[in-house]
């Protein structure tokens, strides 16, 4: 049986580069972004499933994982910083947008994995939060990446303990 990821963040940066490595490795590859033009150009002319989503959108995440048939692997990619500045001089917009993709995104996109790998037959599965080593040795002026990145360990940490019962594995 050929083996399924799910990537967020496909279509640049370490998303595309590992969504091309498990493409070139006959993985059954899901490629989830913002811009299909984007998710389409990361394929290179693969076979791969491309699902035009904002992570941030609950609506938008349960109907992009409800076309999965089956996910044995989702790589929880997908993430937004912002210019670097004092928190006095952080617009709260910028904070709720890298909060909305960094937090809400990651939480939704988990959420709906561990909601498929449990049910499917047989379950179980593997969920890779990308997290960055800003939650361990933050830059100055980076408040709301910094502050979501040590969310991304927590998210982890509990789903690493949640997922033990339903043969799911979390790691970051």
């Amino acid at each position: 049986m050929t083996r399924s990821i799910l990537i967020t963040g496909a279509g640049a940066g370490i998303g595309r580069a590992t969504a091309r490595a498990f493409l070139h490795a006959g993985w059954e590859v899901s490629l989830l972004g913002r811009r299909l033009a984007a998710l389409e150009e990361t394929a290179q002319g693969h076979a791969a499933r491309f699902l035009s989503c904002d992570v941030g959108d609950p609506a938008q995440v349960d109907a992009a994982f409800a076309t999965l048939p089956r996910l044995d692997v989702l790589f929880n990619n997908a993430g937004i910083s912002a210019p670097a500045a004092p928190i006095d001089e952080i617009p709260v917009d910028t904070w709720l947008e890298v909060s909305r993709t960094n937090i809400t995104g990651m939480f939704l996109c988990a959420r709906a994995a561990f909601g498929l790998m449990r049910r499917q037959p047989p379950r179980g599965g593997r969920i890779i939060n990308n997290g960055s080593i800003s939650a361990h040795v933050p830059r100055p002026g980076s408040t709301p990446y910094t502050m979501s990145k040590h969310a991304v360990t927590g998210l982890t940490r509990t789903l690493g303990l949640d997922g033990r019962a339903f043969d799911i594995a979390c790691a970051q």
